[in-house]
């Protein structure tokens, strides 16, 4: 939803919210809340912010999600989707070719994290405002790591790596350094344009010199 949007008057948004249920609600929360809740962090936006960036009436919300950990929940379920989605979009550049198919993933990454709006991980960002590591927000991250390690683990071991957990463990290392690099140098920054070259390496020296780019 775009700024003009937001600056309708009470009344239209009163009116757009009367017409506004079930399903269509359910949508136009969740993309309000992934908007605000990756560019200003899941602590700072209170629900009325999200209901106000959604054009619907709290109600609505509470018909959808029974309090905010839920509304949360689902914003990281949808993120996880979107992640993956990047993820296996690039390993289908290179069908067959695992080695190549990790290099690309930085390829891609370096230039996703290169915008200028990139606020990094959202699953890392989420992780670090809840201290209780038992948190359902905190075991959804976990999760969400553990499947990534898990596919890159798969492609390592693919691609001939002569040790494929510690080649996977490297480049999750990396993985993450890229998303920190992002929020302290800044999006396309030295270290973030240096990771493709540097996975390249790894890449070829875990796989007996196998030319990953």
């Amino acid at each position: 939803m775009s700024d003009s949007e937001t600056s309708k008057p009470t009344g239209a948004r009163r009116a757009r919210s009367t017409q506004t249920a079930g399903p269509e609600a359910q949508q136009h929360l969740l993309r309000a809340a992934d908007e605000l809740f990756y560019r200003e962090g899941v602590r700072s936006v209170g629900v009325d912010a999200v209901v106000e960036r959604a054009g619907v009436n709290k109600m609505s919300l509470y018909r959808q999600f029974s309090s905010k950990d839920e509304l949360v929940l689902a914003y990281l379920e949808r993120k996880d989707e979107q992640f993956f989605g990047y993820v296996e979009k690039s390993f289908a550049k290179h069908p067959g070719e695992p080695a190549r198919q990790l290099q690309q993933y930085f390829d891609d990454l370096a230039v996703r994290a290169s915008v200028d709006n990139y606020r990094g991980c959202p699953f890392v960002n989420v992780s670090v405002e809840f201290s209780d590591a038992t948190h359902p927000a905190r075991q959804f991250v976990f999760r969400n790591k553990e499947r990534l390690m898990a596919r890159l683990l798969e492609l390592a071991t693919a691609a001939g790596a002569d040790d494929p957990a510690a080649l996977a463990n490297g480049l999750g290392l990396m993985i993450e350094g890229v998303y920190a690099a992002s929020q302290t140098y800044g999006p396309g920054c030295g270290p973030i344009l240096a990771a493709p070259k540097v996975a390249a390496q790894l890449i070829a020296a875990a796989c007996g010199g196998t030319q990953a780019g």
